[in-house]
This record gives structure tokens, sequence and C-alpha cells, in this order.
């Protein structure tokens, strides 16, 4: 096992703000990291500070000789070029190499990559979306063969199925001898590429060794422990602060040392790392809509020789939570104005429902202005809102969103991504609506945030429509999918992503064709007896005692390495092995289930026979 980077007391503040706080973070070989926290805590000034682009105020970093690092920002930049090739070789200083056959390779390889990640190597870069340059940086790193990929981001701007083409790319080389640090909100992709969590919270970085199922599992332990723990302190520390009040008899001689731990709990509390504020969402549903809030009928559009939609017959009803799934560029935000009736088709008819009151979140953020202060956005002209029948406070109402008083009079421009993204739903919130559409509001919303809107959106009682490529999002929140089958063809499916997966017509194999003067051959059904033999009823049997002692097994492996002494007490070999039987369990109990599960289906099979 090899020690690829270290930090260890590591301390970087920005202003009174102070992002790494006397961190230590090991990164060894063979490990894919993933990175959380809220908004603005400072993951990506850690990851530039691992890249080595920025400098730690205080503390070291130490670097294995020869490391190469490759980094992809959140909004990549390119070079002027002609070309996304010629960008990419002067952004991945191709030209500097001195030998020329070396050079050519690495170019060579870039093209693959490029072709992998559906992007061609001539394409102008002018006019390039913000999913292509993210992709063609993503690329151009793969091209690199880095020991060390750093990621911010890399899922913003990419569809399902560029994220897919990026877990396999990443599952497949980096692992073994090179190692990954991503930050993401995408808690499907973390759960498939990580095999640590390192979550930043106000300075101090915890680790969490498996994927973000497991690190949520831990986490919610620890928070019940923490706030049993802090209720303790506070009754023990309240009782001292009346006591010390009573005066005469505090001030005795031999008190002086209750004295002494008094000060020293004082301390402790004033030093105590209170958990951050959470977005308190609420959304005015209005009053209620018609039964039936858009009904389209034989409905096609075309743009030039591209079809959009052809021949829909679709129905939405008050209530339904829809989610509109498919690549970029598929035709969605265009749907979505048919559905609305803000774009006419080329035939076929649409037909609104009664009473509707739209709120439409943009992807873009257009509807926010960004000559204006952030109240203003929210409440222009006054300091109340109305909400629901009641009035509240603009900058309470701010507060709700986590933006404190200071925030109150920026411009919208001075915000940052995750910022605008709250401001937007804020100022969408406060309106009546019975329609809400959301077109991507996931980006730059950090994972307690996304959590609390899931929960928001599952209990709003009017109807939605959302647009995500998120793909735990989908499942969370929508209850019906639309997605689109190819030259314009649209299919409407129960549930959420997985449900679409699961059910999506699967490309049928290319049939053999017979010989013109072939003879049909007469064939009789084959009677095949089905029934479990005696092996597989023992098996079936001994399953779920097996599965207990491999997960007991893995939970009392995950307690130990969540210590927080874990990874200064035990070698780099030894942190390597448990992780690895960390994965090995993993492993063992997803087959086990998935075993039990076709025993139990063949077991149903038989008895309904």
């Amino acid at each position: 096992m090899t020690t690829f980077l270290t930090l260890q007391n590591a301390e970087l503040a920005f202003g009174d703000q102070p992002l790494l706080d006397h961190a230590d973070l090991t990164i060894v070989d063979g490990e894919r990291i993933g990175v959380i926290g809220r908004n603005g805590t400072g993951k990506s000034s850690l990851l530039k500070v691992v890249a080595g682009q920025d400098k730690l105020d205080d503390g070291s970093r130490t670097v294995m000789d020869g490391l190469v690092i490759a980094y992809v920002e959140q909004e990549p930049f390119l070079p002027p070029a002609q070309n996304i090739l010629e960008s990419l070789i002067e952004r991945g200083k191709f030209n500097d190499v001195a030998d020329e056959q070396e050079k050519w390779k690495k170019i060579a390889r870039l093209e693959e990559y490029l072709h992998r990640f559906g992007l061609k190597s001539d394409q102008a870069l002018q006019g390039t979306s913000g999913g292509e340059k993210k992709r063609a940086a993503l690329a151009l790193a793969f091209a690199i063969q880095s020991d060390l990929l750093l990621l911010d981001e890399p899922t913003n701007h990419l569809d399902i199925d560029g994220i897919l083409i990026l877990e396999e790319l990443i599952k497949n080389e980096y692992r073994n001898s090179k190692s990954l640090m991503v930050i993401t909100h995408d808690r499907a992709f973390l759960d498939s590429v990580s095999t640590r969590i390192v979550e930043l919270d106000r300075g101090i970085l915890r680790s969490y060794p498996g994927n973000f199922d497991s690190y949520e599992s831990r986490k919610e332990q620890e928070l019940i422990a923490e706030d049993i723990a802090r209720r303790k302190f506070d009754k023990f520390w309240t009782q001292e602060e009346v006591w010390i009040r009573k005066g005469i008899e505090a001030r005795r001689t031999r008190n002086e040392g209750r004295v002494r731990r008094l000060e020293r709990l004082r301390e402790e509390r004033a030093a105590r790392r209170d958990r951050l504020g959470q977005i308190n969402l609420n959304i005015d549903a209005g009053m209620k809509s018609g039964k039936i809030v858009a009904e389209l009928e034989n409905v096609s559009l075309s743009f030039g020789d591209k079809t959009i939609v052809k021949n829909l017959n679709f129905r939405l009803l008050r209530g339904d939570r829809l989610g509109l799934v498919g690549h970029n560029g598929v035709g969605k935000s265009t749907l979505i104005s048919l559905i609305l009736g803000k774009r006419e088709p080329d035939s076929g008819t649409v037909k609104l429902g009664t009473n509707l009151q739209i709120a439409y979140f943009d992807q873009l953020r257009a509807q926010l202005d960004p000559n204006k202060t952030v109240a203003e956005t929210i409440s222009p002209g006054s300091e109340w809102i109305e909400i629901g029948g009641s009035k509240k406070h603009v900058m309470a109402y701010l507060g709700d969103f986590l933006f404190p008083p200071r925030r109150a009079n920026v411009p919208v421009s001075n915000l940052s991504g995750g910022e605008r993204n709250r401001l937007l739903l804020a100022r969408l919130f406060a309106l009546p609506a019975n329609l809400l559409v959301l077109d991507e509001p996931t980006n730059d919303l950090d994972i307690d945030s996304l959590e609390l809107l899931e929960q928001t959106l599952q209990t709003y009682p009017g109807t939605l429509i959302l647009v995500s490529h998120d793909r735990r999002f989908l499942d969370n929140v929508v209850t019906e999918v639309l997605a689109p089958e190819g030259k314009g063809l649209w299919r409407e499916y129960v549930g959420g992503y997985s449900d679409w997966q699961h059910y999506k017509p699967k490309e049928e194999p290319i049939e053999k064709k017979e010989e013109p003067d072939a003879k049909p051959v007469s064939r009789k059904p084959r009677q095949t007896k089905i029934k479990l033999t005696y092996k597989e009823n023992k098996e079936l049997e001994s399953l779920p005692e097996q599965l207990m002692q491999l997960e007991a097994q893995r939970d009392a492996l995950l307690a130990a390495m969540s210590a927080p002494d874990y990874y200064t007490t035990h070698s780099a070999q030894e942190i390597k092995e448990q992780n690895e039987t960390v994965q090995q369990l993993e492993e063992q109990i997803n087959l086990g289930y998935q075993r039990w599960e076709e025993l139990e289906e063949k077991k149903t099979l038989v008895e309904s026979l």
C-alpha cells in the first residue's frame, strides 16, 4: 500500500471563516474518496489544496515523488482554439512533450476518450454547451492517466448517460494503483464509485469507510449519540451555572476546584461546534386545480428534420408527480412548454385544466435579475411577504433558506451557484402554486438541502413536473416517468427512475433470417419440470442466518474503522486490508440477497404450478 498524499494539521481560512481547522487527511493508492459537506464549507478549496493549486495557511502537504495529479474544476476552462481537440491539447500541454512518439500516443488516447464521452475531435469549440465542456475536460483527465484524479462536481451539466459512462470509467480505471477524490452531491454516483466518504464540517475532516449508504447509517448513529451527550452536558452545565450564582458557597476555598471546572465547561460550551442550520421549506399550494391539469392528444412537434414529439397522447392529473428523463438535447424543456401550453404543436391538441397557478424553476435561472438584491428579489418594495395567508418578515423568510441578514442586500450577481438556486426556490415557494415545474433544481445544492427538498416535494399537495439527472432524487420524488424512446416517441412508466430502467424496452437481438428454401420445422413445446432440489432447499433455509452473520461482521468492522483515531493508529497496510475486507463482505452480502431472491422466486413458481 502506497501513500500518495497527506495533509497534517492543515489550516485554511477565508476571512474569519475557517475552512480547514487543524485537519488531517491521508490518500493511499486504490481508494476512491467521496467528499461531502454543506455549500460554502470549503470542499473546493480542499480539492485545490490537494491539487497543489492553493497553499495552506498553516500545516503541511506531503506528496509522493513523481505523483501525477489530474484536476477537473466545476466549470472547466478550455483555451481558445479551432476545435475541441486543439483546445484540450493546449490545456494538457501536450505540445511541451519532447518525445514526439509519446506526444502522439497521448493525443490518440485523448481522441479515444472524447469518443467514449460522445464528442467529436473536430467539433468547433465556439458554441459548445456546459455539458460538452465538462465531458471534454473529463476526457482529457482520463487520457493523462494520472495516479490521482480530482473531480469537483463532475456530474453537474451531465445527463444520465454521461454520468453512467463516467461511473464505469472510474470503476474500471481508478482502482488498485490509482486513486480518486471527488466532490459531488449525486448520492447514486457516490454509492456506485466511492470506497470512503470524507465529510468536511466546519473545518474538521471526518472519514467513513464504505459508500454513501454506509456513511448515512453511521452518521445517523453518531447524531443520536451526539444529541444524548449534548443534552447531558447542557443539563450539568446549567446546574453548575445555577450553583455559581449562589455566591457565598461558591467562593469558599474548598470549592475552588468546582469553580475551575465550571470555567472549563464554559470554554468547552463556547468552543462547541453546533450543527449548521437547515433550510425550512414550505410551499404555498394555493387553490385546488381542476382534476385534469393537462391533456395532450396526438401531439407532434419538429424542428427542421428533427422530430421532438410524435403522436403523443398523455394526461396529467391533479396530484401527479411527473419526472421527465432522457439525454441532453432530447427535448425535455420543449415538452414542458407543450404541456404548459406555451408552445403550439405542429399537429394535435393540448388542453389545460382550470384554476392553474404555475411556478416554474428554470435551470438557467433566467428569472433572477442580477442587478436586484436578494431581498428585492423576494419582496420588492416591502419588508413583508405573505405565504399561505400569513405575513412573514422578509429577513425571517430568507433565514429559512440560509441567507443571513448581511446577505439580504447583496446583488444577485454576487451570489454563488448554490445561493442562486436557494434564492430561486425561495422566490418560487413564496408564490401560491398548484402546478410546480422544476427544471434541474438539484444543481449546486448540497446533500442536506437536497434531502429537505425531497421531503417537501413528497408532501406537496399540488401537481409536480420534474426534470432531473439525479437518479435517487427522481426515485424519491416522482410517481411516474415520461421517457423518450427515439424518433420523437415518448412513453409513460409508473414509478421512478429505477422502475423506468427495469421496465423500459431492452434492445432486441438481431434475429437470424432463415434461408428462403428452408422448410419450417415443427417442434412440440418441451415440458419442463420445475422444482427446488434438496440442496437448494437447504441453501434457502440457511441463507438468512448467513447474511445476518456477514452483516454483523461488516458493521463491527465499519464501527472500528469509524473511530476518530483510526487513521492515526493503524498502518497504511492495515487500512488497505480492512477496506478490502469490507468490500468483500459487501459483495458477499449483495450476492447472498440476489441468490435468496432467485430461490424465493423459483419456490413461488413451483407452488403456483
